[in-house]
């Protein structure tokens, strides 16, 4: 019963007001239903502020609203809910734990109940995939960013460091805004040597490597190889990829802490680049590409020359008889070619 409880009620989240101790002020906070806790977090920025073991959540104004919550031996510590929802999810899950805790005369059978219940709680919410997936589904835009760059970090260990000319990386951000918009948030960073492709981090970072600017007429190869990875990283998480090279306890200590551990995305940088890429269907980069006004025959030459796999995309190439709108000015494009020129 627990266990169906907690899956029903899987990503469930409402907003409440938090008050940290008896002292304190209330204060707004969205309040995430996870499979074993649950976790307040500040709605500005995203980020955690304390998670309640749910075996731990007592209600203490049953029957009244708004629903009055707070964690065992908290020192004043309370949330209030009025969303029935979540209310509901709370009661629900708190009756089938209950239910499972130990009764007069039935010690032995209670005991031996929860052994089961917590062998398959661990086969249904705790394997690889599925913890991975439930912990990205949770991780706030912030950490996604640090973690993000943490492997970037350890990427340059075969990379080098990433080309910072001032007027190339000013032309760099110039193309991320013409293809995500001037809200996309989208990071672009151009490396040496190591890569081939582009790849995509968590944080809405994407590396990519010199070879996409050197010999070309113009920045639509490379602005090809950046949309293409966040479209990918857009359809396939790149968090999922990362989190599942830490493991599983490094993957449970950033749901329960909001933190990864230094040491996890140490050496992920070799998996990153020798993991074979999923690409988007060539029905989603057209119209991807056609609503961005870019041509899909450069990226697609570029990534596979003889144009066995990426005939469609040169086929159906929606500016093939008509000129797009220029991606960067002449100036700007010359300034990106030098990025890597110190």
């Amino acid at each position: 019963m627990a266990i169906t409880a907690l899956k029903k009620y899987q990503k469930l989240e409402s907003s409440g007001l938090w008050r940290e101790n008896a002292k304190g002020q209330r204060r707004e906070v969205i309040a995430n239903l996870g499979a074993t806790s649950l976790i307040l977090s500040d709605p500005k920025c995203e980020v955690a502020l304390t998670h309640w073991s749910l075996p731990a959540v007592k209600r203490l104004n049953p029957g009244e609203m708004p629903a009055l919550y707070a964690p065992d031996a908290s020192d004043g510590e309370t949330l209030e809910i009025d969303d029935n929802e979540m209310i509901s999810a709370l009661e629900t899950v708190n009756a089938a734990i209950q239910a499972t805790r130990p009764h007069r005369g039935r010690l032995r059978n209670t005991l031996l109940g929860a052994v089961a219940v917590g062998i398959l709680a661990i086969g249904v919410f705790w394997l690889p995939n599925a913890l991975v997936e439930h912990t990205a589904s949770f991780v706030p835009r912030t950490t996604r960013q640090d973690i993000g760059n943490e492997a970037l970090a350890d990427l340059t260990r075969l990379t080098g460091q990433p080309c910072d000319s001032k007027s190339g990386k000013a032309a760099l951000a110039k193309l991320s805004r013409r293809l995500f918009g001037p809200d996309g948030g989208v990071e672009l960073v151009v490396v040496r040597t190591g890569l081939t492709m582009a790849q995509a981090l968590p944080g809405r970072l994407v590396v990519l490597p010199e070879s996409l600017l050197a010999e070309r007429d113009g920045p639509e190869t490379i602005a090809g190889f950046a949309l293409a990875a966040r479209i990918a990283a857009e359809l396939n998480d790149p968090m999922l990829h990362l989190l599942q090279y830490a493991g599983m306890s490094a993957t449970f200590r950033l749901l329960t802490t909001g933190n990864l551990p230094e040491a996890a995305v140490r050496g992920y940088a070799e998996t990153l680049i020798n993991s074979e890429q999923q690409q988007p269907s060539d029905d989603t980069l057209l119209a991807r590409f056609e609503a961005a006004g870019l041509a899909t025959t450069p990226y697609a030459t570029m990534r596979d020359p003889s144009g066995a796999t990426t005939a469609g995309l040169i086929e159906a190439d929606p500016f093939s008889n008509v000129i797009p709108p220029a991606l960067l000015p002449d100036g700007d494009w010359v300034s990106l070619q030098d990025i890597c020129t110190n």
